[in-house]
């Protein structure tokens, strides 16, 4: 085991080591070593099979390493199960959505809801505080903009409305790791700006550490503190968005010259 970093000294809220993974021998993340910040928001990208959302995978335990560490708040977690890890304040969303789809919208949110409150108070409790539960629903479901298909289950809701209940149900466990793995991923251009904005909404607490994986160049702009850059699981780059996007390797294997170009011939 890897002695987990000095609690005296600054401390990271996730860290991974030399995380890898391999799959019938071929190395699908490669010695992985990353320190996440609280407070900011870091953009994980790069060429479709490059890792990404294995590495966020190893992070939030729905696949278990093959060697290294990950560590949250300085404690080892590596062996912690999905549940455990979530438990310990890291959520995450998926490239595919993940709700209970004969429910409604509204008892989507209230699960949550009632799952932190059960975290915290006793059984009597939880049902004296029964309409606060609800309104405390309601309150994301508004922020979220999904106040009038409150009643509505979750299954009839549009694609880009399913992705904004499952933010929106992301924010009422209040996690303090934030994983979202390409949120905006087949949403109309009419519905992104409300995702990005819950998004934002967490950004600005200011004390949430916040993983992104996305392609979309605007939105990692306007999101991003720092990118990471992956490619045949190893990180290739690492830095500001403005340092990072301007590197030529980057530009002409990553992100696309020709797209980077076209989107600053734009502005």
């Amino acid at each position: 085991m890897v002695s987990a970093p000095n609690i005296a000294d600054h401390c990271p809220v996730i860290e991974t080591k030399n995380l890898s993974v391999s799959f019938g021998g071929h190395l699908a993340v490669s010695d992985v070593s990353c320190c996440f910040e609280e407070g900011t928001l870091t953009a994980i990208v790069g060429p479709n099979g490059a890792g990404k959302t294995t590495y966020f995978n190893l992070i939030s335990g729905q696949l278990k390493s093959t060697s290294g560490h990950v560590f949250l708040n300085g404690e080892e977690i590596t062996q912690y199960p999905v549940a455990r890890r979530a438990q310990c304040g890291i959520g995450r969303a998926f490239q595919l959505t993940n709700l209970f789809p004969e429910l409604t919208v509204q008892e989507n949110i209230r699960l949550a809801v009632q799952s932190m409150a059960k975290t915290r108070d006793s059984f009597l409790t939880l049902w004296s505080s029964h309409t606060e539960l609800i309104e405390k629903a309601d309150h994301f479901l508004e922020l979220a903009g999904l106040g009038q298909y409150a009643k509505a289950n979750a299954s009839t809701l549009s694609h880009g409305n399913q992705r904004k209940l499952e933010v929106a149900i992301l924010m009422a466990l209040e996690p303090r790791v934030y994983m979202f793995d390409e949120p905006t991923a087949g949403m109309s251009v009419d519905e992104v700006p409300i995702v990005l904005d819950l998004i934002k909404r967490v950004k600005s607490e200011g004390n949430k550490t916040i993983l992104l994986v996305e392609h979309k160049l605007d939105v990692i702009r306007s999101l991003a503190d720092r990118i990471v850059v992956l490619n045949n699981g190893e990180v290739v780059a690492d830095g500001d968005p403005t340092t990072v996007m301007a590197s030529d390797i980057v530009r002409e294997a990553y992100l696309g010259r020709a797209r980077q170009d076209r989107v600053g011939a734009a502005k």
